[in-house]
């Protein structure tokens, strides 16, 4: 690998990001991973050549191949997954760095969380009941959040945390929850903002995002998106010269409520690692959208290459389509102004009611896919593991 690459999710999250990410790291040394947004929400699955199989949320996704791994301040840092993730990993604590300006999830946030999506019944906006979302949102009210840096000074933290209790009500003692934290931050290397351009200086490193560009906070289909920018927007704004990877599946997928124009309940498609979830909702799939996926490439403002994973299910999967226009040849979703919420909720409302138009069959899905979202395909994954993989990276 020649340079910085920010690998970013076209769709609705679940393309493979995870084993992009491993399979960049496979290829050639990479100084480190880059976590830029999101939480430990994120599930990101990957397989090692011996059989090995996690599910990522807050180490990056080449921890298995030895790759350190950088939490930066966009990420919403929860210390108690955290821990839970690193004894499945066999405590890799010596590969992780965190930044201090990265805001604290707590089982208050999480607890909050839950208790509005129960409240919601049917009317779910869809989550993963992790807190990352609420834990924004107290962030965006309360000047005084807690941060990571804050588990260095035990009286700030418990000062932050009883606030904490304060707002959202009892259920949680404040000490416990200082404890296990002031733990965490004697158990990390925790550091500032100057040691991104530290890693960057030092060697190629891999910028992973979470989740996906359809659900971005501002250009997702509001209101069933992400507290989070999903686009490659804070990736840039620490390295202005990375190069942007998009990755898509060869079928469309999301979890839980929302917009999904090329639904198809009756495709068999295979899914091992994903299902109903009790905070996300079912695990939804249909034929290839490119009208949408052409939409999250103009407003992440473009990509360098793309990533096509689940390459190995077309040919299992003869059923299997890709749309290239909407009915009524809606072939192309005008984005709004920056940040204009009314104009995304009525392009939800107008997305509810679309169906798929053109609908064909490709010989060739890479040739097909980068054709339609006018982007050279760098890699090719015809399964989990990196050996699965094709990289064309010259191509970027």
């Amino acid at each position: 690998m020649n340079g910085h690459v920010a690998v970013v999710d076209l769709g609705y999250g679940d393309a493979g990001k995870g084993t992009v990410v491993e399979a960049l790291c496979a290829d050639a040394p990479v100084r480190a991973v880059l976590r830029f947004n999101g939480g430990a929400q994120a599930a990101h699955n990957v397989v090692t050549p011996s059989g090995r199989h996690h599910t990522f949320a807050q180490f990056g996704s080449g921890t298995l191949r030895g790759m350190p791994t950088h939490l930066t301040r966009f990420m919403v840092v929860d210390p108690l997954a955290l821990a839970a993730e690193a004894v499945a990993l066999g405590d890799p604590y010596e590969l992780l760095t965190v930044e201090g300006d990265a805001l604290l999830a707590t089982p208050w946030h999480r607890a909050a969380n839950r208790r509005r999506e129960t409240a919601s019944g049917d009317a779910r906006h869809g989550s993963c009941g992790m807190g990352v979302g609420e834990t924004m949102a107290y962030a965006l009210a309360h000047t005084e959040a807690p941060r990571v840096a804050d588990v260095l000074s035990p009286a700030r933290l418990r000062r932050r945390l009883t606030a904490l209790a304060d707002f959202y009500g009892p259920g949680f003692v404040v000490d416990d929850v200082v404890d296990a934290f002031v733990a965490f931050g004697q158990t990390v290397r925790i550091v500032d903002e100057s040691y991104t351009g530290r890693l960057l200086n030092e060697g190629p490193c891999v910028f992973e995002g979470a989740q996906g560009v359809l659900l971005d906070e501002w250009r997702g289909w509001h209101p069933h998106t992400t507290w989070s920018t999903t686009t490659f927007d804070n990736a840039l704004s620490l390295c202005p010269s990375l190069r942007r990877l998009g990755v898509v599946r060869t079928y469309t997928t999301r979890h839980g409520a929302g917009p999904f124009v090329t639904e198809d309940a009756t495709l068999r498609l295979p899914e091992p690692h994903n299902g109903t979830g009790e905070w996300q909702g079912a695990f939804r799939a249909g034929h290839f959208d490119a009208v949408a996926h052409r939409y999250a490439v103009e407003v992440a403002g473009g990509v360098d290459g793309l990533a096509v994973t689940h390459l190995d299910v077309p040919p299992r999967c003869p059923e299997l389509r890709v749309c290239t226009s909407y009915e009524g040849g809606w072939s192309r979703i005008v984005p709004g102004k920056f940040r204009d919420l009314d104009h995304q909720a009525a392009l939800t409302e107008r997305l509810f009611r679309a169906r798929p138009g053109e609908l064909f069959r490709p010989d060739d899905w890479p040739s097909a896919i980068g054709e339609l979202l006018d982007a050279p395909v760098v890699l090719e994954s015809y399964g989990p593991a990196a050996a699965d993989k094709k990289l064309h990276l010259g191509r970027m």
